[in-house]
């Protein structure tokens, strides 16, 4: 039997790979237990009745408890959450790792927050031999985990896998239309593309913002309202379904990536897919994914507003994406 182990994801992108995944393993006909975030319950794809489901409070300690119950269980277990079991298991075991900020703590973030990264690195790096293989989405996040665990780089594959986005109909771009498609988090970098964008606006009165920012982040919704009160056409589309998603791509002309840190950025993929030219910051990870059409700064507020000022010149190239769907590979893996 094989483990799914996905104890740590319960929103954002690694919800949607997630929930991709368990699409995939479910039609593969192989027998799967998952462990899963309790947060998560009745929101995920159907579980073939065969298959079982344990669902627990995300947590060091009632995940070691499980492994500790369970380990002598599995034949193949998959840890899909950046850190391999607590303990070693008699099986084959590999570490899905999809969390740039294990490897690179960036200095805008709080204190706080570089202390609980801080206390997570240590923790993979007392449990690192737990596993048999990493499995990581890009070249560039292999070359930082080899780097900063100290792993071979035989042990580190590369298998990146993502949905496809629903196909739409009839939709046309929208001429500077832009869009970045985030949850937020210090890292992802709002505050300095809206304020960039309105640099921009400010000089040329063209183009809309398109966010997808949901209500609980209170100061970044706010900060939207004021702006759009007066008269800055930056949209927020909160929370929204893979439907949606897909038309909002549709009808935009770019895409503006600014993220500080990224394992892989699903909207780089999603957005070219859907014929985006990505904008995107001038970071490895941008890179790793594609070749952006335009780049900038992310830390340079100035930098971001001219990046829009660039994408009003006419024949702009294309972004060509460097990476593909690898999900047959990643299943074969584990049958």
């Amino acid at each position: 039997m094989v483990l799914l182990d996905a104890i740590y994801i319960n929103n954002s992108g690694g919800k949607v790979l997630l929930d991709y995944l368990i699409e995939n393993l479910e039609s593969s006909g192989m027998r799967v237990h998952y462990l899963l975030d309790s947060r998560v319950f009745q929101n995920h794809p159907i579980i073939n009745s065969g298959n079982d489901v344990t669902y627990l409070k995300s947590g060091l300690r009632s995940r070691h408890a499980f492994y500790k119950e369970n380990r002598n269980k599995f034949s193949k277990v998959l840890c899909f959450g950046n850190l391999p079991p607590s303990l070693k298991l008699n099986a084959e075991v590999s570490t899905y790792f999809h969390q740039q900020l294990f490897i690179k703590i960036p200095d805008d973030i709080s204190l706080i927050n570089k202390i609980t990264i801080g206390i997570k690195m240590m923790v993979l790096h007392c449990i690192k031999k737990n596993t048999d293989r990493w499995i990581v989405q890009s070249e560039n996040v292999r070359n930082g985990l080899s780097e900063k665990y100290n792993l071979k780089k035989e042990t580190v594959q590369v298998i990146p896998f993502f949905p496809p986005l629903p196909p739409v109909d009839h939709i046309i771009k929208n001429k500077y239309k832009f869009v970045y498609i985030s949850n937020v988090g210090t890292h992802k970098n709002h505050q300095r593309l809206i304020e960039g964008f309105c640099k921009f606006y400010d000089k040329f009165k063209i183009g809309e913002l398109g966010l997808t920012i949901s209500e609980n982040a209170t100061f970044e919704v706010e900060l939207i309202k004021s702006l759009q009160q007066r008269g800055y056409p930056i949209i927020n589309f909160g929370f929204i379904g893979r439907n949606e998603l897909s038309e909002i791509y549709a009808s935009s002309e770019f895409l503006v990536f600014p993220s500080l840190s990224e394992s892989f950025g699903l909207g780089l993929v999603e957005a070219i897919d859907s014929g985006c030219k990505v904008i995107g910051a001038d970071l490895p990870y941008t890179y790793a994914v594609c070749q952006p059409s335009i780049t900038f700064n992310p830390f340079s507020v100035d930098e971001i507003a001219e990046a829009f000022e660039k994408s009003l010149k006419p024949d702009i190239k294309p972004t060509i994406a460097k990476v593909h769907n690898q999900i047959e590979i990643l299943i074969k893996l584990l049958q």
